[in-house]
């Protein structure tokens, strides 16, 4: 069983900038496509970001495309999030998640289900 750890959350103004990290023990995250969500109180978990099993295709959620940034670095078995231009609508918790299905790439159609494997989640709170 994989176990997820994110990092790199924080309180930040708008504009400002945040690195979140994604730490992956017990199991390789090379081969499978690899996601970013997160959870404002009162509201369902939405997808920001998604980034294939290969590294060579990412998505965005509209809400945050040119101002995210997904990546890997499969030897360090990290997945990171780069985060500008912050906005206050960003605060929330974020989690990663790793696919069930390796050499499968993530269906945005889908919703959260395709993802068997998450962390705990790191706040990130943008004050206006």
């Amino acid at each position: 069983q994989v176990q997820l750890v994110e990092s790199g959350g924080g309180l930040v103004q708008a504009g400002g900038s945040l690195r979140l990290s994604c730490a992956a023990s017990g199991r390789t995250l090379s081969l499978y496509a690899m996601g970013w969500f997160r959870q404002s109180p009162g509201k369902e978990r939405e997808f920001v970001a998604t980034i294939s099993w290969s590294g060579s295709t990412t998505y965005y959620a509209d809400s945050v495309k040119g101002r995210f940034t997904i990546s890997r670095d499969n030897a360090k078995n990290t997945v990171s999030l780069q985060m500008n231009s912050l906005k206050p609508e960003d605060t929330g918790v974020y989690f990663c998640a790793r696919h069930r299905i390796p050499y499968i790439d993530y269906n945005v159609a889908q919703g959260p289900s395709p993802f068997g494997s998450w962390g705990q989640g790191t706040q990130v709170t943008v004050s206006s």
